[in-house]
């Protein structure tokens, strides 16, 4: 059942290292996912303890909590719909609810299946619900119908989901990754073996649906084009570690236009990354608990994007100058090394 719940809490923890903004009364068990709406600075959470969350977001960076329901058993995986209108969530109750948050109106059951959901995804080109399941299948939905509209069997479990149609790529246990042309959704596209040696956690398609990412437990994330002209433009990298100890990467978030991204893993740690250059931008410092998840607002970004590209222009343009005042300054102190 909807209902508001809580009070803004202005409140600050001991342990925030990041000075970031907290959320007001967050959930009171893990938080499996995160979504932005599309169209408004509203969060939605799902969490262990069964609910969905939503705050609104000030412009201050403070949280408000707005409303919340329930499921029968922990919620696994949401996603907002493209008009801002309702969050569709789902997950150990082996079904999936559309809430019409921005109405009022009261959540409704609108797909099943034999297993907790462990992913989710709307896809606005072809107005349908896609969920991914431990029973190792895939579900199309018209959300207007009882049944869906088509079902897809997988090799194994499902998971980890991604969609940029007309590209689909699933993660399932066992490292198989499945691509879907959009398409032609009935049919595979292609399946491969994960890059990486031990299990999938977390994949993400590019924005510009050349390719995806995908992450395991091993700290360690692949880049992978789906194009075969384009496979020698795949690696993969080492994140989250410390020293011997090595943590898993828990969620791959893109930025919607710089096609930077971010890493969150068990470490406590996130990290934004530029892909094309292989190169860390940032580095958070850790929390004292995991990151198990995290969802990218445009302006979360912005900052680090834009002081990130300033220092590089800066460094193009007056590339020149500043290696001749490199060497001068490099002459100078060695001549005063020779001069001690």
């Amino acid at each position: 059942m909807a209902a508001t719940f809580g009070t803004i809490n202005t409140a600050t923890s001991p342990h925030n290292p990041n000075k970031s903004f907290e959320i007001a009364q967050p959930p009171n068990d893990s938080i499996s996912s995160l979504s932005f709406s599309p169209k408004a600075n509203y969060l939605v959470a799902t969490s262990w303890d069964n609910q969905v969350r939503c705050w609104e977001v000030l412009q201050t960076g403070a949280s408000m909590p707005k409303a919340a329901m329930s499921h029968d058993q922990p919620v696994l995986c949401s996603t907002w719909k493209d008009d801002g209108t309702a969050v569709f969530s789902a997950g150990c109750d082996k079904q999936a609810k559309m809430w019409p948050l921005l109405t009022g109106g009261q959540p409704v059951t609108v797909a099943m299946h034999d297993a907790p959901i462990k992913e989710i995804a709307w896809i606005p080109e072809m107005n349908l619900l896609a969920t991914g399941s431990w029973d190792k299948t895939i579900k199309y939905w018209d959300t207007r119908q009882s049944n869906p509209v088509h079902t897809q069997q997988l090799p194994e479990r499902c998971f980890a989901l991604s969609v940029r149609h007309p590209l689909m790529v699933v993660g399932t246990a066992d490292r198989n990754l499945i691509i879907f042309n959009l398409q032609n959704p009935q049919t595979e596209f292609k399946r491969i073996a994960s890059p990486l040696k031990y299990q999938t956690r977390c994949v993400a398609a590019f924005p510009d649906k050349q390719g995806f990412l995908v992450g395991s437990i091993e700290g360690r994330v692949g880049v992978h084009h789906v194009d075969e002209a384009q496979q020698s433009k795949n690696f993969t990298f080492k994140c989250h570690r410390d020293s011997n100890d090595i943590y898993a990467v828990n969620s791959l978030n893109f930025h919607p236009i710089h096609q930077t991204f971010a890493t969150a893993g068990s470490d406590g740690a996130f990290n934004f990354w530029d892909k094309d250059s292989k190169q860390r931008l940032k580095v958070s410092q850790r929390l004292n608990k995991n990151c198990l998840m995290q969802g990218i607002k445009r302006f979360t970004w912005h900052w680090i994007w834009t002081s990130y590209k300033l220092l590089f222009l800066i460094y193009r343009q007056w590339q020149g100058l500043i290696n001749l005042f490199l060497v001068a300054h490099l002459i100078v102190m060695v001549l005063y090394m020779l001069m001690r």
